[in-house]
């Protein structure tokens, strides 16, 4: 689960880590508002969507720049009038863009230098990786390729935490020293608390700043959050905009399905993670291109797999549908009879190939043979693919 740029600042204001003063806003007079609240007039104004580069963004309505700083009220109420309700473009957001409902007013800061920090878990060294560089303020992954010299990392002990003596390792990695060095230490070791209570899965913080007065802060942060942990986490959870994500995700979620949109045109659903990777790499190498990765489960119902139906036929690029199913737990002739129901409930608009395999795969096989319905069925997955491939060309 990800959260806006103002949630991230509630969330660090919450655990003490410094960050500028400032408030969200849903219409041009509730920025205003915030802005005059803030009796300053050093402001910006940040357009809030899920998704980076905003400061490069063009709005559809021609204005540019989701980030910009301004000095009054007037002018912030005038800029977030241009930003609200537009659909803003980058170059993570795809062409497509995303609408925004509500921009971030807040203080702005005369920065002297800016750097880069942040917290993954790392599932090979099975412990959260801070990652540190002098060269913030641009992607990481540029300064990766170009510069991989200029970043730290550091293992953190999952057992013992973030120690004072990792954080000042980290702080003189990122030469703040001096009057620096206390604040840093502070700021990282507030981080390193949120990213493990909240069960973070990344924390990132571009930039990290140090001001000309002298100040260390966070500037901007992205969280991503571990959403089978959520149940522990109502307040967290609360913050998710639906609004940013995309609606069969959304949809399939109610269901307790495991649905990722792509940008193919041949829809998968296939029991267990594992073998809907794999049939999605045996689509790709017949020619194919998934549009889709779905996981009903083990042990799904036939509820849900009408819903999964449903889904997969939402998606107006979707020329075919492979069912890949191998029966265990969720047995096949269960899914069979899951798939008639299905079939017969949406009236799928698209040829639809069948693969079975596993416990009950003869009692699933008559079952389908026996319904008269338009259903391709497939001997093998290498067989599965072929078919579908063919079937999506029609």
């Amino acid at each position: 689960m990800n959260i806006h740029e103002y949630q991230a600042k509630e969330l660090m204001t919450k655990f003490g880590v410094a960050n500028p003063p400032g408030g969200v806003a849903a219409t041009a007079e509730e920025a205003v508002q915030v802005a005059r609240s803030l009796n300053t007039k050093d402001l910006v104004v940040k357009a809030q969507i899920h998704a980076g580069g905003r400061g490069k963004g063009t709005f559809t309505n021609g204005f540019k720049g989701g980030v910009k700083l301004c000095t009054t009220p007037e002018e912030v109420g005038e800029l977030a009038g241009k930003m609200l309700g537009q659909t803003l473009v980058t170059a993570q957001t795809g062409e497509a863009g995303k609408l925004v409902s509500k921009v971030l007013v807040a203080q702005s800061k005369d920065i002297a230098r800016e750097l880069y920090f942040a917290i993954v878990l790392d599932r090979e060294a099975q412990a959260p990786v801070v990652i540190v560089s002098q060269r913030g303020g641009v992607n990481i992954e540029e300064v990766a390729e170009h510069h991989p010299e200029d970043i730290m990392r550091l293992r953190i002990d999952p057992a013992l935490g973030m120690q004072p003596y990792e954080a000042r390792k980290l702080a003189e990695a990122l030469d703040l020293k001096g009057d620096l060095l206390k604040p840093a230490v502070k700021i990282m070791s507030a981080l390193y608390t949120c990213f493990i209570e909240t069960d973070c899965s990344l924390v990132e913080v571009n930039p990290l700043v140090v001001t000309k007065g002298n100040e260390v802060m966070a500037l901007d942060a992205k969280f991503n959050f571990d959403d089978n942990a959520m149940f522990r986490h109502p307040d967290i959870l609360a913050y998710r905009d639906i609004t940013e994500e995309d609606a069969r995700e959304v949809e399939a979620s109610k269901f307790g399905l495991n649905y990722i949109g792509l940008d193919g045109n041949i829809a998968c659903l296939v029991n267990g993670a594992g073998l809907a990777m794999g049939t999605m790499d045996i689509i790709q190498y017949a020619g194919g291109k998934p549009a889709n990765f779905l996981d009903v489960g083990g042990g799904a119902n036939e509820q849900q797999v009408t819903e999964a139906f449903k889904i997969l036929v939402s998606d107006k690029n979707v020329k075919a549908i492979l069912v890949n199913i191998f029966g265990g737990i969720m047995k096949c002739d269960t899914i069979a009879q899951g798939i008639i129901n299905a079939v017969k409930a949406v009236s799928l608009p698209v040829p639809l190939v069948v693969r079975l395999e596993g416990t009950n795969v003869a009692a699933g096989k008559k079952l389908l043979e026996e319904s008269n319905l338009p259903i391709i069925a497939a001997d093998d997955l290498a067989d599965a693919a072929k078919k579908v491939v063919a079937a999506a060309k029609k």
